[in-house]
């Protein structure tokens, strides 16, 4: 058990509060670089390219986070089992569970990446990509399927770290996979000229460099543990896991796919407006960070603690969590309604249009006030992630979608653009509210 020491049970002794930051904070951390993969190409091409480069490489952003989407989902379904094993202390059923994860999720995204490959240029046609740069999507679409397989195996191994309680683990590895990036995205694009094929194939080789590190330090860690090694693959731990894992790919999946379909919308309005869009989308992202990093631990502290049936721990952790949403929304806001300007000159450059510009600050300046209520809906959907307990969760994830997608689509030709911003902060209330009545109905069980 040299492996896992007493201090691995924090989520099951320590406070709330404390317990929740110490798992947060490296989480948080981690998705920051994670999220600086995607920046680093949109920031590097933008700059040293050219817009058109940088719509290029966003005008498929919002399909490639359907394919991320589904790999933090087959995620979270193995992490919850794990944080459950754990609490519970069943040793081979967690050992299963991890080989099962890797197994399934790597076939599946093979078969993905494979399908994806063929498909791309049909893809981003129908996403209404501007001709200009339609050659040039394509390319870095191919060659991020081509990597699919090594993404899925990072979030699956990332998840199950996450829930053991091992989340330096993931964010030390995503420092360096990341560094390693900008440093392999300056020599293709600016060295080797490569342009935005550059870019991708930079993303690929550190993604694959991380997966396999992953996996050499998990095998490590699981030596550590009591209990024999069970069977590689198990049936029993495959529902298991599916029973969360597939509502939250429908969730999180639903919702990627729904913001596609909003790109297309966007794509419409041509490259200055979509380089704009693609730059404040990255941004967008990246504030959603600290929302969605307590939300994603919260699940395993919920998990953990029922698997020990410690109750009354998940609703102080979950009050927690609300304090700390409260806090992260205000300062999101701050920073975006002061730095909205220096945060898109650092994509667009002094080459960038008035088209651009506007876009990117009008989007950021009116989501910034609102991401609080984004934030306790994460929050609210872990603790429900944690329970096992997804209709709720999931319905107001698709309601959240189905509202955002019809009003862009409907609306934004005859309004314009604006109208694709202007939608989400009803989306995201409707999603806490579903999740809400989800909570209430489990304090009720």
């Amino acid at each position: 058990m040299e492996a896992l020491r007493k201090d691995d049970d924090y989520l099951l002794h320590y406070r709330p509060a404390y317990a929740l930051a110490v798992l947060c904070l490296p989480m948080m951390v981690g998705a920051f670089f994670q999220q600086f993969y995607t920046m680093a190409d949109s920031v590097i091409v933008g700059r040293f390219v050219g817009e058109d480069a940088l719509a290029a490489v966003g005008a498929s952003y919002a399909l490639t986070n359907v394919f991320i989407a589904i790999a933090i989902g087959g995620g979270n379904g193995a992490g919850v089992l794990v944080s459950y094993s754990y609490g519970s202390r069943e040793w081979d059923v967690l050992k299963e569970a991890v080989s099962t994860a890797l197994l399934s999720f790597l076939a599946i995204s093979a078969a993905l990446g494979a399908a994806g490959y063929i498909a791309s240029p049909w893809i981003m046609g129908v996403l209404n990509t501007p001709g200009n740069i339609m050659a040039e999507a394509v390319a870095y679409l191919e060659i991020y399927f081509l990597g699919l397989p090594f993404l899925f195996m990072y979030n699956i191994l990332s998840s199950v770290f996450n829930a053991l309680g091992k989340s330096r683990i993931p964010l030390f590895l995503l420092i360096f996979s990341s560094v390693l990036n900008i440093f392999l995205d300056l020599a293709a694009v600016i060295a080797f000229g490569m342009g935005v094929e550059g870019a991708a194939w930079a993303t690929l080789a550190s993604q694959a460099v991380s997966a396999l590190l992953s996996y050499l330090i998990l095998r490590r860690t699981l030596a550590g543990l009591d209990g024999r090694a069970g069977m590689l693959f198990s049936w029993d731990a495959f529902r298991r896991m599916a029973s969360t894992a597939v509502p939250s790919i429908v969730q999180q999946g639903t919702i990627s796919f729904g913001m596609m379909l909003v790109q297309s919308v966007v794509n419409l309005f041509g490259s200055q407006v979509l380089a704009g869009y693609s730059a404040a989308i990255r941004v967008d992202s990246l504030a959603g960070v600290p929302l969605s990093s307590m939300g994603n631990a919260m699940s395993p502290y919920t998990a953990q603690n029922l698997g020990a049936k410690q109750y009354g721990r998940v609703g102080r952790g979950y009050r927690a969590g609300l304090l700390y949403i409260a806090g992260a929304g205000i300062a999101i806001c701050l920073v975006l309604q002061l730095f909205r300007t220096g945060i898109m000159e650092l994509f667009l450059g002094e080459a960038g249009t008035e088209a651009a510009y506007r876009t990117g600050e009008d989007y950021l300046s009116f989501l910034g006030w609102f991401y609080a209520i984004l934030g306790s809906a994460m929050v609210t959907g872990g603790v429900l992630r944690g329970a096992g307990k997804m209709a709720f969760f999931t319905l107001g994830s698709i309601l959240n979608l189905s509202f955002r997608v019809i009003g862009s689509m409907a609306l934004a030709p005859r309004f314009g653009v604006e109208v694709v911003w202007y939608v989400v902060p009803i989306g995201w209330t409707i999603y806490l509210v579903a999740c809400l009545a989800g909570y209430r109905r489990l304090g009720r069980h």
